[in-house]
């Protein structure tokens, strides 16, 4: 039972990549998300953040205006919509869900960003 990311690879800077975080054996639609990110040699940090129920949302001042959290409790699935990419955003992102009860991780998915 974990969320499964998908859409990483390898982008140019300023390109776009849309990530795709789907949720299996819980609830989806009763848990928080969050996306995470770890570069190379470095600490695991926040990306954005967003409630139960779509309505609140919440970026890292790194990511804001060119990131965008989203989610479709219908089809368990979250996405991470990246644009205006640069090489500093190079990293592995993971999907977190969470509720009052229960936490789960991804696995991550990798996200190049280079000329």
């Amino acid at each position: 039972v974990r969320p499964v990311e998908s859409g990483g690879g390898l982008v140019q800077p300023g390109g776009s990549l849309r990530l795709s975080c789907i949720a299996s054996g819980f609830t989806f639609s009763s848990y928080a998300l969050r996306w995470y990110r770890q570069g190379p040699g470095k600490e695991r940090e926040l990306v954005a953040g967003i409630g139960s129920a779509g309505g609140v949302r919440s970026y890292a001042d790194s990511t804001k205006g060119r990131f965008t959290i989203s989610r479709d409790n219908a089809k368990n699935t979250a996405y991470l919509q990246m644009n205006s990419l640069k090489p500093e955003d190079t990293a592995v992102y993971y999907c977190y869900a969470r509720n009052y009860a229960n936490e789960y991780w991804g696995q991550g998915t990798q996200v190049t960003v280079s000329s």
